[in-house]
């Protein structure tokens, strides 16, 4: 009985402990078991999606896995190494450096095996290596690769912005991780899902102004164009003159922003928005429209420019060839020094100054996108005695392509400067910097470049009008100018109601074949990139007589095609002669060199 009561006693003692341990002072306990088994997990959240202004993706994210070890767990299974290295293709010795490093931790991600495939990380998976498990992720997918990378940018290993618009619009598209409460076994797998901490939220999409067909285009173009002419380099921009909006931005050399590696890392610059560049003689129409605001002189003032050269200091400032006397207009069509020269020489240096700045010259165009500089051009208080000439037309200040084609841009909208934007629907600031009247007139003018008797006939396209200028300006090297060249064309499609703006600019192109102006190398670009996107955007043709003339003569061509009689087989034909080019126009720097 004694020994019955002992037990007894006993085993009350134990049933109250048990209770008071587990249903009334069961905290400590608990929360030892919870820090054993419960854990709480991310929720990983997918970034928003990237699309043009159609609606056609960009840049999406697809879910993808990341394979991990527990490195205690797989530490006590040294014999398992050899089987996960070759699953993984890793050299057994490095992975067991990596894993018996971290022995004491609990997490390393697989060196090489972050955000893989499924399929492949299942294929691991399969084989039951203790302490190995995946955990669901999102890679980046750029649909459009090269042809659109300099505007997209890129995302880091963390699905971070790091270049371009992903950069530039990081906070807008990256969503917030969620979180989950749940129970690992000892196996480290989870057995049960506890609860839900915060949900995941997803990033929020975001719609560019980027036309993906005209971006192809003008990419596919630019290519063209660097291979025909042995380029080192080129961009374009293709701007809605309405709005400011980015149709398309085109660089190369370009890169794949899928996969991107440490290597060819000057590919990744995008040479639109960050290159400095004198914009040689597309400054011109800018100089005539700041003589024509100051009332110096009128759209019928002639100028005489003989014998093809005037003084600059100690320097000269030549023409291609003597043009002898000119009127304003013919300034612009025959692309003269000497003829913007005589007009800058009217105006102060402060006005001179001024009206370029309210073009945007020497700052940001305000677009946003990372990296933009703002252009070099320097205040008349540094400027010498020769800068105000040779700035006139082209040299002495530096600008981007975007600068470029903004300042025509203006000029399209009747002298209205917008802010160039990336995103669809969200025009910028817009500001009137020129009189309507003086803008609309700069245009008729350039409109004779692309006509009989211009620079840049290589530019027209059948059924527009087009308004435009060419520019060749020879590159500065150690204090001087050497014999490499930057070909550029600039330009305005339809002259009656301008709707794009573009500037092309092809960066040392092969003087060999002596075909390196702007009229020969960049005008055709502009040429096949605005015809096919005035198609592609239906816009009404504005010049009907021209283009039903053609239509005319090719009708008349082939009737009288049809007509002739068969004749006999005739030897091959000699190789054609090289098409007549307009003449190239070739500034003189401050040095006086052509």
């Amino acid at each position: 009985m004694l020994v019955g009561g002992a037990l007894g006693l006993g085993a009350v003692a134990l049933v109250g402990r048990a209770v008071d341990l587990q249903l009334i002072d069961n905290a400590f306990y608990q929360q030892k078991a919870d820090a054993r088994v419960r854990r709480e997990v991310p929720i990983p959240a997918s970034r928003g999606m990237i699309t043009d202004r159609n609606g056609e993706p960009l840049a999406i994210s697809s879910p993808v896995e990341s394979l991990w070890i527990n490195p205690q767990e797989l530490s006590k299974h040294p014999d398992r190494l050899p089987e996960l290295a070759q699953a993984t293709g890793l050299p057994v010795e490095d992975l067991a450096r990596e894993v018996s490093q971290r022995a004491e931790k609990e997490f390393m991600y697989v060196p090489r095996h972050r955000r893989i495939s499924p399929a492949a990380a299942k294929r691991v998976l399969d084989l039951g290596v203790p302490g190995v498990f995946s955990q669901r992720e999102y890679r980046r997918f750029y649909p459009q690769a090269d042809a659109v990378a300099h505007v997209l940018g890129f995302t880091n290993i963390d699905d971070r912005g790091q270049e371009g618009v992903e950069l530039a619009f990081d906070e807008w598209l990256a969503g917030k991780p969620g979180a989950q409460n749940v129970i690992r076994d000892r196996h480290g797998r989870i057995v049960e899902h506890v609860n839900l901490v915060r949900a995941a939220e997803p990033g929020k999409d975001l719609v560019l102004s980027i036309d993906r067909r005209i971006q192809f285009l003008a990419y596919r173009e630019l290519k063209h164009a660097l291979e025909e002419t042995g380029a080192s380099a080129g961009s374009i921009v293709v701007l809605e003159v309405s709005t400011g909006e980015v149709l398309a931005m085109a660089n190369l050399p370009s890169y794949n922003n899928n996969r991107v590696t440490g290597e060819n890392r000057d590919a990744h610059r995008n040479r639109a928005v960050t290159d400095l560049i004198e914009p040689g003689s597309t400054m011109k129409p800018l100089t005539v429209a700041a003589g024509l605001e100051k009332g110096i002189i009128s759209p019928t003032s002639t100028f005489n420019t003989s014998p093809g050269w005037i003084p600059n200091g100690r320097y000269r400032t030549s023409d291609f060839r003597n043009y002898g006397v000119l009127d304003t207009t013919g300034i612009i069509t025959k692309s003269s020094n000497v003829g913007v020269s005589l007009i800058v020489q009217k105006l102060q240096n402060q006005e001179f100054y001024d009206f370029l700045r309210r073009m945007g010259y020497g700052q940001s165009t305000g677009s946003g996108f990372p990296g933009e500089a703002a252009g070099l051009f320097p205040d008349p208080s540094r400027w010498s005695g020769t800068s105000k000439q040779t700035m006139s037309y082209g040299y002495g200040l530096s600008a981007t392509p975007l600068q470029i084609a903004h300042a025509y841009a203006t000029l399209g909208n009747r002298g209205r400067a917008i802010t160039p934007t990336f995103v669809k629907g969200h025009p910028g600031e817009a500001r009137q910097v020129l009189d309507p009247g003086i803008a609309d007139e700069i245009v008729r003018m350039m409109q004779t470049v692309t006509e009989p008797g211009g620079t840049a006939t290589r530019a027209a396209i059948l059924g527009y009008h087009v308004a435009g200028k060419t520019g060749t300006a020879r590159k500065a090297s150690g204090g001087g100018y050497d014999r490499r060249y930057v070909a550029f064309f600039a330009g305005l499609v339809p002259v009656e109601n301008p709707r794009f703006a573009m500037a092309v600019v092809i960066d040392d192109p092969d003087t060999s074949r002596n075909m390196y102006g702007g009229g020969y190398v960049s005008a055709p670009v502009f040429q096949r990139v605005m015809e096919g996107a005035l198609r592609l955007m239906d816009v009404p043709p504005d010049d009907i007589d021209t283009w039903l003339a053609a239509q005319a003569a090719n009708d008349a061509r082939r009737a009288r095609a049809e007509a002739r009689p068969a004749s006999p087989a005739r030897p091959a034909p000699a190789a054609p002669a090289p098409i007549e080019t307009a003449p190239v126009i070739a500034a003189r720097g401050p040095g006086g060199q052509p």
